[in-house]
């Protein structure tokens, strides 16, 4: 049992900001209440002047695993994501095998069991990642699977996304979609602007994006069916995405921490380290991303958590992989960018990295609440720091040695310590 003292509980799903403690028994919230007793409790945390919000929950990341463990794995990415306060992630399918098939996803949810925190594995739309024929989606959800994306790359077809749409409709489960049109793209990674002519390079525009954002859309408002905009870049697609919204389209939109924060001009500083895809825009792309998770267009954070070893990323731009990881400075990002800049409250800023998540893939969760999981994050929204000693495996970001904002003290997760900040 464990007995969480004098914290001021944020939490969205009741509309509560105010000084709570809460009692944790067998995995479960016992009660949340002022003044609870200390005797009988295992373990009593003083939270006196930090924040008890639900545990963080990323949709969009990549550890790698299978194929790719040099990068990260189950093991190390999971580490990584309870350091950064979070107690569920949905990891990506573009590992090698992709996961398209029940013989992957079972690997996954097996290996899963050994690691601190909640892991979800979104399966393959199309097989093999290869955009022309949809996996059996029916049969993948019975095993597990609560969400399908083909992440990494654009489906092209658009006649077999809508067929993916309207499957994802009768199984009730969303789709997650990479928007980018490679035939529009010069160089990937970096944005058609001034910092890529500088390279050399032709760049990625918005367009690229906001076309495939928009044929999305359009037919998710016709057929009905989740729909999750990947890491959103273009302020051009912010608006689209607003348009099919206001339409009825059941569309959801993440935005990245370093879409929010940087924009081209980090890549003259980090070069590849600042490359990823969607390459950071503008700083107008970026004013409206904000303005997009201000009014609600935009209602998930995600990191795109996207590890690479050092050797990777230290060529020469063009031939880099893109991605950068982020599971450890996102909160930072959020209270920094969001909060302290005055966008978003401690409210705002915690349903978009927990309850709207959970809403997302249909998760029982990211509610401190009787009778609801135990999954709690515990952070100090003052404390200073410097980004580095990562528990990924990789280092690929922009951020190192930057001083932060906000420090997880800490996760919590099924009512078990899975990070503690010493």
């Amino acid at each position: 049992m464990i007995l969480i003292k004098n914290g001021r509980l944020v939490n969205p799903a009741t509309n509560t900001d105010e000084v709570m403690d809460v009692a944790i028994e067998n995995g479960k919230i016992l009660k949340v209440e002022k003044g609870i007793e200390e005797n009988g409790f295992e373990k009593v945390i003083d939270a006196a002047g930090k924040i008890v919000a639900p545990g963080l929950i990323d949709v969009h990341v990549h550890f790698r695993d299978p194929g790719f463990e040099h990068k990260e794995d189950l093991l190390t990415g999971s580490a990584s994501a309870a350091k950064g306060g979070f107690t569920t992630v949905v990891c990506m399918a573009n590992t090698k095998p992709v996961v398209d098939s029940v013989e992957v996803l079972n690997y996954v949810q097996n290996k899963a069991e050994l690691v601190p925190i909640n892991i979800v594995q979104a399966a393959a739309i199309t097989k093999g990642f290869l955009g022309k024929e949809l996996v059996d989606m029916k049969t993948l959800k019975e095993a597990g699977a609560l969400g399908f994306t083909d992440d990494g790359l654009p489906i092209n077809d658009t006649a077999l996304v809508m067929k993916a749409m309207e499957m994802a409709k009768e199984l009730d489960v969303p789709l997650s979609f990479h928007e980018e049109d490679p035939s529009l793209i010069g160089n990937p990674g970096v944005n058609a602007g001034e910092v890529a002519k500088e390279l050399g390079l032709v760049g990625a525009p918005n367009v690229a994006e906001d076309v495939m954002v928009a044929r999305d859309c359009m037919m998710a408002m016709k057929t009905g069916a989740k729909v999750d905009i990947q890491h959103i870049s273009s302020g051009n697609s912010v608006d689209m995405v607003r348009f099919a919204k206001q339409h009825g389209a059941r569309v959801y939109a993440e935005a990245s921490p370093h879409h929010f924060t940087l924009t081209e001009d980090a890549v003259r500083e980090h070069k590849t380290f600042a490359k990823m895809n969607p390459p950071l825009r503008t700083a107008w792309d970026r004013d409206k991303i904000i303005e997009g998770l201000k009014d609600n267009t935009i209602e998930i954070i995600a990191t795109d958590h996207a590890p690479h070893t050092t050797e990777e990323k230290t060529g020469e731009f063009q031939n880099c992989p893109s991605g950068i990881i982020g599971l450890e400075t996102s909160l930072a990002l959020g209270i920094m960018s969001l909060v302290n800049a005055g966008h978003l409250t401690y409210l705002q800023l915690m349903e978009k990295m927990s309850v709207k998540p959970a809403e997302l893939y249909n998760l029982d969760t990211a509610n401190i609440a009787e009778g609801k999981p135990a999954d709690i994050v515990i952070f100090d929204p003052n404390e200073k720091w410097i980004a580095g000693d990562y528990a990924s495996k990789a280092e690929n970001t922009p951020f190192t040695g930057m001083e932060m904002t906000g420090k997880v003290k800490y996760t919590i997760c099924n009512g078990r310590i899975a990070y503690e900040d010493k």
